[in-house]
């Protein structure tokens, strides 16, 4: 099993998108690199905490390589638009891509370089190491299979 961690805005939504591709085993919501310790979600709404609200994916190569899980990705997320996906806004909401392995940093520059492609305007999307992460409280854990007509600002169909 693989595992990157992805900011795209709320992570509801994202985790959402996740869940329901061939070859994911497991999604997880919670708080990446930011600076404070036990991070609860009012901190990193209302305080400078750092944090990103993001979906550990975790899922099976033999099954959905890195490559098209980014794929994925990028086609659900506005990746020239800082600190903001749909109608959330704050450094929370921010786009990143942040790995566990150094060995997986060339297959995500190769698909943000391709994406990079159909845009005029440049990517913003942070591409760094996953320095400290947090799971989200549990209420946020599958958020959308809970709440159905829950906020989302990707279009799940």
């Amino acid at each position: 099993m693989k595992e990157i961690v992805l900011a795209g805005g709320c992570f509801w939504g994202v985790e959402e998108f996740m869940s329901r591709l061939d070859g994911v085993i497991s999604t997880e919501v919670g708080y990446a690199n930011g600076r404070t310790e036990n991070p609860t979600y009012e901190d990193i709404c209302t305080k400078d905490t750092g944090y990103a609200e993001v979906c550990k994916v975790t899922f099976n190569e033999d099954i959905i390589s890195l490559r098209e899980l980014l794929i994925e990705f990028w086609g659900i997320i506005n990746p020239t638009v800082l600190n903001r996906q749909g109608n959330d806004i704050g450094s929370q909401y921010r786009t990143g891509i942040y790995y566990t392995k150094e060995s997986d940093i060339d297959t995500i520059i190769l698909t943000r370089d391709n994406e990079q492609a159909i845009y005029t305007k440049p990517i913003v999307t942070e591409i760094k190491p996953l320095i400290t992460y947090h799971k989200a409280e549990e209420y946020h854990q599958h958020y959308l299979k809970k709440n159905p007509n829950g906020y989302c600002h990707i279009e799940l169909n």
